[in-house]
This record gives structure tokens, sequence and C-alpha cells, in this order.
């Protein structure tokens, strides 16, 4: 891990390379990042479990705004859904790194050369300045399946967002927050689209036995959800 690289404390935005001025995701000064080195030493990728199968990361302190990631045991493989901003090489290795966009790339570019871990990321999102500098292995365009996991193109917030199904468990990252009536959609994209987008959402949902939502920093029980989700897309128009 000879490569340089900076997170920013404010965000948690991971930034390769040599440091720059201000923290191209939040915009912070470069005299609030650490090293990748001082945030292992720092920042604690701790484990919440969801399921028997699920279980969240988020660093202990909490690493700015940086966004949940899952790990699912899928029986036959170990993925994760979305990356810490922290690299901590004692976690337990995973099979594959699946992201829902683009905004927070985390250490995947540590974990996936310690692991040889394989990144999966949507063409279109990968493709954005910010996604560049971290390798993708797997640059889909659409649907698809893989390790009992489906993922299904929305689109909206970003061009490439992603959800994730997994048994009865949605991952939807930052689509809409915070859960309960003071849900809205993400405010930062198209707004329009970002609203018709969802509504696909809730299409594929409608056939599932959903019990379950993981959000960017949240776990929420899904009927109450979707009716918070439903509540928000109408506010939205």
């Amino acid at each position: 891990m000879s490569e340089k690289q900076w997170v920013c404390t404010v965000c948690g935005y991971n930034m390769i390379g040599e440091r720059p001025d201000v923290c191209p995701f939040c915009g912070a000064r470069h005299d609030t990042f650490v090293t990748w080195e001082e945030a292992e030493r720092t920042y604690r990728v701790s484990p919440r479990p969801v399921t028997d199968a699920v279980t969240q990361l988020m660093s202990v302190p909490r690493l700015g705004m940086e966004h949940a990631a899952y790990r699912i045991e899928t029986g036959g493989a170990a993925v994760w859904i979305d990356c810490p901003s922290a690299f901590n090489r004692d976690l337990p290795p995973v099979d594959a790194i699946y992201f829902t966009h683009k905004d927070f790339m985390g250490a995947s570019n540590q974990y996936r050369a310690l692991w040889d871990a394989r990144v999966g990321l949507h063409a279109r999102d990968a493709e954005h300045p910010l996604a560049r500098p971290f390798p993708v292995d797997d640059r889909f365009t659409g649907d698809f399946a893989a390790h009992g996991i489906e993922a299904f193109h929305i689109g909206g917030h970003t061009p490439g967002f992603t959800m994730y199904i997994h048994g009865p468990v949605l991952f939807v990252c930052d689509y809409a927050f915070p859960p309960g009536p003071a849900m809205r959609l993400n405010p930062y994209g198209p707004k329009d689209e970002t609203r018709a987008r969802g509504k696909r959402v809730l299409e594929i949902a409608a056939d599932r036995p959903l019990e379950t939502v993981c959000g960017y920093n949240y776990v929420a029980e899904f009927d109450a959800w979707r009716r918070d989700f439903e509540r928000a897309l109408e506010q939205s128009g």
C-alpha cells in the first residue's frame, strides 16, 4: 500500500495520489485531510448485524458523512454493497464490491488490491471524474444478478444509480433520506428524473417480499419506509 491516499475527515471521501488543495467532493480545505495510514489508526470499521446474512459497516468514530457499507453472506461468496471510507486491513475479505453510485468509492481500491476483490459500478457513473481514479473491473450497463444478489439500474440521483436486493433486504443507499415523515428524495442531481425514476423502485419492490431497507446511514422496516418513500415522491412533484 505505497500509493499516496488521503481521506477527508469532513465527508469521508478518499483521494488517490497527491494531496489536492480542497476535497473534490465537499470542498473542505486540505488541512482537514489525513493520510490513509492515519485513518486506519483512528477509525475502526465496525459491524452491526441487520439480518443473519447482512451486516452494516460504519466507521467508529464516524468518518464525516461516510456512507454505510453492507456485507452480504450469500452462501457461495461474501459481497459488499458500497465500501467503507477507512481502510482496515484486518476486516474479513469479500469477493466483490458492488456500488450503488459513484459518490463514495471509499477505500475500494485498497480493499481490491488486498483481497483481489472485483469492483462493480454502472458504466455511466464510472466515467464521472470522481470515479475515474478508482479501478472498476465490471462496468455494468443494466440490471443483472450475481451471487444471489439482484441489481437494478434506477438512475435519477446519478446516471448510474443502482439498487440491490438480496432476499428480504433492499439496498438503496441515499436515494431518499431520512427514514420517517421527513423523508425526501436526494436533492443532489436532476430533480425531475430522480422523481420519475424513483417510481421504478416501487414497481420492483412490489413484486418481492421485502422486510428491511438498508440506507446510507440507516436501517428501516420496509413497509414503513415504502409509505415514507411514496409520500416523498408525491411531495417532490
